[in-house]
């Protein structure tokens, strides 16, 4: 029998979503910060020539045209205000996630609840100064090497540097007001919004190949069918859940026996989401990204690499696999699903897996599935990261599909429209509070008939 909140969600329509206010605030409230970030994109840095920029932009799509571009919805390739985007805030933020998995003092930090959070945030964003002043100057004194500025010199590098800086801290405040305030996580928004505002332009490219003849009419119609194919899996594969069965024992509270429950711990196939992606992805088209903006000065060393190494080549393909199922097993075991945590919890509740005893062997035997759950994730990812690869190397397609970006969009989504219907829910359930509570005030007042009632009541005799 389906549960009471599987009842409301059922019910869910338009005419719910019109009575929920609050809600219809918070996704106006979030559709116009984002377009207040889109806008942002197109204000150019000063001091940049834009036919040279055009140019160096077309060259370098194999390394920052592709995956940065797609990060920071096009900022980059017209090198606007928010040209690094929020991947600094990203970086630090994992960094901070993993040093407090590993470094016992910002451990520590982690277990001090709200405050022990607040300060781990407040590192974070440190953090991202410091990582987008570092990729700023880079940034500033590569587009000086490329010829790319009209007035080289310190006056544009600090220029440059404090535009750089100050649109990555705008993008993270509005990133954090967005999770406040709005519907969603707002930084995984600002991403989304910035892969999909660049999808009708590659579509408009990839369609273009193919009224050249560059590209066959049966290729065009099998990567738009393995399009479907791959979002189709990516959804299943990111709702997959491996279930534990968690047993409460019968428990005394005072003069009452409370039976004992049952439940599931839910270990997802992916539990390190798009992280392990991103890190790769990020990793291997470093070498890539320095020859670039190095220009003719790549030496012997990085042509080398570049020859083993560059996108497409059998080696780039093999390492990028293997990385993604590094980072898939130590960003799960360190970061999103800590073994020895969950069993500590779980002994605090007085809950127990059936046939395991309490404390380490829960912890081993927890290890035990998640390693062999990750076999299918990281398996996963591997798979749908290596595909676009695939489609570049094998049938020349000229947009960036698949990946990193499908993941992004995938998850996202998902995340927004289960918080969608979280608020639909409360709204419903505030509802029929209300509801309840209206209609014990009118039986109450129907019931007591006045004063003159109560009086009546109070002094009529008692039988014995």
């Amino acid at each position: 029998m389906a549960s009471a909140a599987e009842q409301m969600a059922a019910n869910l329509s338009w005419g719910a979503f019109g009575k929920a206010t609050d809600l219809r605030q918070r996704i106006l409230f979030t559709l116009g910060l984002l377009i207040v970030y889109r806008l942002g994109t197109y204000i150019p840095v000063p001091g940049i020539d834009g036919n040279e920029l055009r140019t160096f932009m077309e060259r370098a799509s194999a390394g920052i045209g592709g995956m940065l571009n797609m990060f920071t919805g096009g900022a980059i390739s017209r090198m606007g205000i928010f040209a690094l985007g929020i991947m600094p805030y990203i970086s630090a933020s994992i960094i901070v996630q993993l040093l407090a998995a590993i470094w016992p003092p910002l451990e520590q930090l982690k277990k001090e609840g709200e405050q022990g959070r607040k300060k781990l945030n407040q590192y974070t964003r440190y953090g991202t100064v410091g990582l987008a002043a570092f990729q700023a100057y880079g940034l500033a004194v590569s587009l000086e090497a490329g010829g790319l500025v009209h007035d080289p010199g310190w006056f544009f590098r600090i220029s440059c540097l404090i535009t750089l800086v100050g649109g990555t801290m705008f993008l993270m405040w509005l990133g954090e007001q967005i999770t406040a305030r709005g519907i969603g996580n707002g930084t995984s928004l600002i991403i989304f919004v910035g892969i999909i505002a660049q999808s009708p332009a590659a579509l408009a490219r990839f369609f273009a190949s193919g009224r050249t003849g560059a590209i066959s009419p049966a290729v065009i119609i099998a990567v738009l069918a393995m399009v479907v194919v791959t979002i189709g899996f990516v959804v299943f594969m990111e709702r997959s859940l491996r279930k534990i069965h968690i047993q409460y024992p019968r428990r005394q509270v005072g003069m009452k026996v409370y039976d004992g429950g049952s439940s599931h711990l839910p270990i997802k196939v992916n539990p390190a989401g798009v992280i392990p992606a991103i890190f790769a992805s990020s990793l291997l088209l470093l070498p890539t990204t320095i020859s670039t903006f190095s220009g003719a000065q790549t030496g012997p060393i990085m042509s080398t690499i570049l020859a083993y190494f560059g996108p497409g080549q059998p080696l780039y393909l093999l390492f990028f696999a293997a990385m993604i199922v590094f980072f898939t097993y130590f960003y799960t075991h360190n970061v999103a699903f800590k073994t020895d945590d969950v069993a500590d919890n779980l002994k605090n509740q007085n809950g127990f897996i059936p046939g395991i005893r309490p404390g380490k062997r829960t912890a081993e035997y927890l290890e035990y599935v998640v390693n062999r759950v990750l076999v299918l994730g990281a398996a996963y990812l591997a798979l749908v990261c290596l595909l676009p690869e695939f489609l570049r190397s094998q049938f020349a397609v000229p947009f960036y599909f698949g990946g990193t970006s499908v993941l992004i969009v995938v998850s996202v989504t998902m995340d927004t429209i289960q918080q969608i219907q979280s608020h639909l829910l409360a709204h419903q359930y505030e509802g029929l509070i209300e509801r309840s509570q209206l209609r014990g005030r009118r039986r109450g007042g129907s019931g007591t008939g006045g004063k003159s009632g109560k009086s009546t009541a109070r002094k009529a005799p008692t039988r014995r």
